[in-house]
């Protein structure tokens, strides 16, 4: 205890936030060994994700000590003279955040522009490039919970940071001492909307988006910074304004009307698919609170509505760009996690594939001409024959090119839901799922892990298990990483894994059904009971 209250001192000497002061002076003067434990006894760990944590004092928490010694780990690991561009969302502390890095970097000797609004992450990651920066920095938790917050950082190719950066920046921060000992600068450049938000808007409305434009759409930014950028794309592309959630327009940190603001989590597009039916809406369109995701309902014969998974969203998406880009040595990526189906579109139309580890950190860097990757978790970046603009998640860019394939679809007299059925038809329908776990203890996860590796199951839903790859261990040419990957008989795969910015075990469900004369329907009954009964059989070997 007496080592926690001394460092809990050695805070709030250096701590310039009077909220976080009285927070921690609170918990010594009541002796909370369990606050001073949970705040002291552990730090963020700086990752390839960066930071993201909840808010509050402490080296465990996100706040403004702790954003001061990453920007002075990254001034450090960059050196004197080096360009960084800044982007924040609408949380809370953000813009205080991004302000601080702005003036340690800028002491360090470092050349810093700074975001004059809260705007999409997609637009920092396109900044980077555009202006020729070393690095970026993105101060967001992304669809997290309100109280959390994050520190995202780009490198000068406009992806995020991959191994060993993220070690060296790491380094670079422990060598940080008190803040309150860094030289703050001042005098750093301002980027409005005519150096930065107009060229992105530029960039995204010349993806490949095709000619029609009739089509009515529904759309909520889900209390984020999304909504005013994807209403001028949208103008931008000629697209007719969509009908928004007003109740969810504007940003607002404390996400009101969502228990949890992430477009897949139960309940959260309740009041955008109401709004979609309520207007006869065409196509409902969700980014999550930083934009970077993007999520598609469609309606259905019955009158209602049903969200795609990000693998069906994936597949539409890949065949559209492939088919209307051409350059010989196009590539599109998908991580490991995601549906096999892109892989399958891709040899049709003879164009490489490529797989890679989870998060777009990987999938950017798949390879030279790529021109679309995506993951499973609602993240697409589009891209044409000149490359992606943004290499990183883009949930505006997704949007428009989604509204251009359902207009086109429209006037064709068809649906979305008929370009899947027609996939399936020719590819086989690829039919995923997932299996997640969240925790309080991490400890729950490891162990989960451990009994899988020491006893992998012999078969899942009737399924022999004739493949296990340890991605510990790294395999086909992929960087290690904590993972399971099981390929089961009859052309399925199940791959386990800790989430890498939240406490759960998340596990990837996908089995491969043909489609026998026609009929898709009978296709998805049958892989609808596939996967519950590969499911079942999971949740039993995990203990969990």
């Amino acid at each position: 205890m007496s080592e926690l209250v001394t460092r809990a001192e050695e805070w709030l000497a250096q701590d310039p936030d009077p909220e976080t002061r009285e927070e921690l002076r609170r918990i010594l003067d009541a002796g909370d060994a369990v606050a001073l434990e949970d705040r002291f006894g552990a730090r963020l760990e700086f990752g390839t994700a960066g930071l993201r944590g909840e808010l509050g004092a402490g080296p465990n928490r996100m706040n403004r000590v702790t954003v001061m010694r990453a920007a002075a780990g990254l001034a450090r690991r960059l050196g004197p003279g080096r360009h960084v561009v800044i982007g924040y969302d609408a949380r809370h502390n953000s813009d205080v955040f991004a302000r601080d890095s702005a003036a340690v970097l800028t002491g360090a000797g470092l050349r810093v522009s700074l975001m004059a609004h809260h705007w999409p992450t997609p637009v920092l990651a396109f900044a980077v490039r555009h202006l020729g920066a070393d690095a970026g920095v993105m101060v967001t938790a992304s669809h997290n919970p309100p109280r959390d917050n994050g520190y995202k950082v780009y490198w000068g190719d406009g992806a995020q940071i991959v191994p060993p950066l993220d070690v060296e920046i790491s380094a670079a921060i422990e060598e940080t001492g008190p803040v309150d000992r860094l030289p703050l600068g001042t005098g750093w450049e301002t980027l409005d909307d005519a150096a930065i938000v107009e060229p992105y808007l530029a960039a995204v409305t010349a993806l490949p988006i095709g000619d029609a434009r009739d089509l009515r759409v529904a759309y909520t930014p889900m209390h984020g910074v999304g909504g005013e950028i994807l209403l001028r794309a949208f103008a931008a592309a000629g697209f007719a304004p969509p009908a928004v959630v007003e109740a969810q327009f504007t940003p607002d940190p404390d996400f009101p009307t969502v228990s949890f603001p992430n477009p897949e989590e139960p309940g959260a597009m309740d009041l955008a698919l109401r709004l979609a039916e309520k207007t006869g809406a065409d196509l409902l369109i969700a980014n999550d609170p930083d934009a970077d995701r993007c999520a598609v309902g469609v309606p259905t014969p019955d009158g209602g509505f049903r969200m795609l998974t990000g693998d069906e969203t994936g597949g539409l998406l890949g065949e559209w760009v492939i088919e209307r880009t051409s350059a010989p040595d196009r590539l599109v990526a998908a991580s490991i996690v995601s549906s096999s189906l892109l892989g399958k579109i891709a040899r049709a139309h003879g164009v490489r594939h490529a797989e890679t580890l989870t998060g777009f950190k990987w999938i950017v860097k798949a390879g030279d001409g790529l021109v679309y990757g995506y993951e499973e978790a609602l993240g697409h970046s589009v891209g044409s024959d000149r490359g992606l603009p943004v290499r990183d998640k883009d949930g505006i860019g997704a949007a428009l090119t989604i509204a251009g394939m359902a207009a086109a679809a429209k006037r064709d007299g068809r649906t979305l839901l008929d370009l899947l059925d027609a996939q399936a038809g020719r590819y086989g329908l690829h039919a995923t799922a997932q299996l997640s776990f969240r925790v309080s203890d991490l400890a729950l996860i490891t162990a989960a892990m451990e009994r899988l590796r020491s006893n992998p199951p012999q078969a899942l839903g009737g399924r022999g298990v004739h493949e296990v790859d340890d991605l510990s261990a790294g395999v086909d040419d992929l960087p290690p990483t904590d993972g399971l990957r099981y390929r089961l008989d009859g052309d399925a795969r199940v791959v386990v894994r800790p989430s890498g910015t939240e406490p759960k075990l998340k596990c990837y469900l996908e089995v491969v059904v043909p489609v026998t004369g026609g009929d898709v329907p009978a296709a998805r009954t049958r892989a609808a009971s596939d996967l519950a009964a590969v499911k079942t059989d999971l949740a039993a070997a995990l203990g969990l």
